[in-house]
């Protein structure tokens, strides 16, 4: 199975990216009662809650990375992946297989 890819923004509105390194997990949580996003799925990392959001705008998501429309549905509600890159303005992540729908840990 190839890799599912995903871009975290919105960062600077929270702690920033500089503390983020490759390898670090990431929590994803839908937030289907989201206002302005009925597809918004939040970043969070222990101690810190929200860290920023799944880049849900063809301006926003980058490279091969999947929108947060297109991961909603492949996800329960909530699942964790791994950071991959840290670059300008964003976070390149890797969700982690064993949190796609219909295997063990689905939410």
């Amino acid at each position: 199975m190839n890799e599912i890819y995903f871009t975290i923004v919105g960062t600077y509105y929270h702690y920033g990216k500089d503390f983020l390194k490759p390898g670090m997990k990431v929590k994803l949580v839908k937030e289907p009662d989201n206002e302005v996003d009925s597809e918004a799925i939040r970043v969070e990392m222990p101690g810190l809650k929200v860290i920023g959001y799944v880049a849900n705008s063809p301006k926003t998501v980058l490279g091969e990375s999947m929108s947060a429309g297109r991961l909603y549905d492949k996800i329960g509600d909530m699942a964790i992946g791994t950071v991959l890159y840290v670059i300008d303005g964003c976070v390149i992540c890797t969700l982690d297989r064993e949190c796609l729908k219909g295997t063990e840990i689905d939410g």
